[in-house]
């Protein structure tokens, strides 16, 4: 059995959702978010990020963790750049925890799960929830996205090898 987090990052908010399994079998998820508030300044919210993923690393304990790597809209040069710092704190705490972090690009996790990388989010929530039978629409957004991490590096971890 094999327990993977995954993390959407985002300052607003961040979404982590768990799998384990094995193979292509999910036994049991979860999901969630970090919400942080404008009204705080950027480290203050990096802080609570890092702090919140600690905790949640310490509690589900998993074996790997799979983050979206950063991208930049050409339009939003910015939201880059504090995207980069919140994927920062995420590698951090994996590193201190001493868990394999892996950071894969939302097109290929778009393409994975919903067979187009150019797939809207609400085609990917649906992805997901039918792989996992989840009856509801998982929300936030963010958790639905961080389920789909994980259930990528969840596929690669079981993945026989030659």
């Amino acid at each position: 059995m094999v327990t993977v987090m995954g993390i959407d990052p985002g300052l607003a908010e961040t979404g982590i959702g768990v799998v384990s399994g094995k193979g292509l079998t999910v036994s049991d998820y979860s999901f969630g978010h970090i919400r942080t508030s404008k009204d705080e300044n950027t480290p203050a919210r990096l802080h609570l990020i890092y702090h919140r993923i600690s905790e949640a690393i310490a509690i589900k304990k998993p074996d790997a963790l799979v983050v979206e790597a950063v991208f930049s809209l050409e339009r939003y040069p910015k939201s880059g750049i504090l995207l980069g710092k919140v994927v920062g704190v995420i590698l951090l705490a994996g590193c201190t925890a001493g868990i394999p972090v892996t950071e894969i690009p939302v097109r290929e996790a778009k393409k994975i799960l919903s067979g187009n990388g150019n797939s809207s989010k609400a085609q990917l929530e649906r992805s997901v929830r039918d792989f996992l039978r989840h009856k509801e629409p998982i929300r936030p957004d963010h958790a639905s996205d961080a389920l789909a991490l994980a259930l990528i590096g969840l596929f690669r971890h079981n993945r026989p090898h030659p």
